[in-house]
């Protein structure tokens, strides 16, 4: 037996049938093709599978896809506009943030939700934010410092353009 989900999906509404025990994870990745996220541990520990769940990150691995019925979730590739990256992603290349790539989008995914509510976080608040998600090539170094500079870009952004409370709100589930 199926049932049908309905969802905005990186701002377009978007309809899947689905088995009710389905995972969001298996439902961005096998049905609607999304493979920017990813499955690492499928217990919730690595955060490689990070998505922004009504402007939250949550853990897609733990999220049943009949739960996001009427939500709001945004992928990795929700965040650029076309070519154009989102200043993340953009700060996440320039700072060497980037290494296998594996943990990259669920890392960019919560640094976003950070930093739509806080652009200027301190070191603490950016080891807070990214406690659930893991990389064993980075290490977390160039990751803050890609935070950081992104957020100094999206404090100075003009609110309609990306600026603060343009990418979503929360903490983790």
């Amino acid at each position: 037996m199926e049932v049908e989900v309905a969802f905005r999906l990186n701002g377009r509404d978007t309809r899947v049938r689905v088995r009710p025990d389905a995972l969001l994870v298996d439902i961005l990745r096998d049905h609607l093709g999304l493979t920017g996220t990813k499955l690492g541990c499928g217990t919730g520990e690595c955060g490689a599978c990070t998505v922004l769940l009504n402007g939250r990150p949550v853990n897609s691995c733990l999220v049943l896809g009949v739960r996001v019925n009427g939500q709001e979730v945004t992928t990795i590739e929700g965040l650029s506009d076309g070519d154009r990256l989102h200043p993340v992603q953009r700060a996440f290349l320039q700072h060497g943030a980037v290494q296998c790539g594996y943990c990259t989008p669920g890392m960019i995914m919560s640094a976003v939700a950070l930093l739509s509510k806080n652009p200027r976080p301190s070191d603490g608040e950016i080891r807070q934010a990214i406690a659930g998600n893991l990389c064993r090539c980075t290490g977390y170094v160039k990751i803050s410092t890609a935070i950081r500079a992104a957020g100094e870009e999206l404090a100075n952004l003009p609110q309609e353009t990306g600026g603060r409370g343009s990418a979503g709100q929360g903490e983790r589930s």
